[in-house]
């Protein structure tokens, strides 16, 4: 898959090399020219309002409109990549640089169960809204360690500590630092408790962190 750039300006100018190289080689390659439209349709709105939060007349709907769209955006490009590109035997080595996506490896790679447990750091960077970064323990940047899919992370809200993993009845799971989460208005105040650990591409687990909690802003 993919590695998307985690500065906003280089993921919209990333976004929009992908989309108009498979624009130009979209009948050489077998593409639907459809699922191109759609996804430049996409980009064009995130660009517009990526463009408008750095002046002086942005509001915070519109950062909450632009991180929304930046997700619906990256979901929708890891499906147009894995479906149309990854695996495309009428394209080139050539063309996948040129995409800035990873050459197809058909080497399996060993995928070791994980054997560390994830740092994290919970953010708030708006109402009714968490971020949970996460990355490898005393890492430089923030992001999953090699040969790791994602994070597996459990949570509930409750007014007391739950008393272990199991008391953790809903499930999330990120592939890239951070981990968003968002709640309705009626929930403001109220505290959550978390525990993650990393799951490797054949699902082999690694080992719960402790049990940590913010309170929703």
């Amino acid at each position: 898959m993919a590695v998307f750039p985690s500065k906003e300006g280089e993921f919209v100018e990333w976004c929009g090399n992908l989309i108009a190289v498979s624009k130009q080689n979209a009948t050489e390659w077998g593409l639907v020219p459809e699922r191109i439209t759609e996804l430049e349709t996409e980009h064009n709105a995130h660009k517009v309002l990526y463009e408008k939060c750095h002046t002086s007349s942005y509001t915070k709907l519109d950062v909450q409109a632009k991180i929304q769209t930046r997700k619906t955006l990256t979901k929708h490009v890891e499906v147009f990549i894995r479906n149309n590109l990854q695996n495309n035997d009428r394209m080139t080595d050539q063309g996948r640089v040129a995409l800035q996506i990873p050459i197809h490896d058909t080497t399996p790679t060993p995928q070791p169960t994980p054997d560390t447990i994830p740092e994290v750091e919970v953010l708030m960077p708006a109402p009714r809204t968490l971020h949970i970064r996460f990355r490898a323990e005393n890492a430089k940047r923030w992001g999953k360690p090699p040969r790791v899919h994602g994070l597996e992370c459990l949570w509930i809200i409750l007014d007391k500590a739950p008393t272990g993993i199991e008391d953790l009845l809903h499930s999330l799971f990120a592939t890239r630092s951070p981990l968003e989460m968002t709640f309705d208005e009626s929930q403001r105040g109220k505290r959550i408790w978390f525990a993650v650990r990393w799951e490797n591409g054949t699902g082999r687990k690694g080992k719960w962190s402790e049990i940590f909690s913010a309170v929703i802003p």
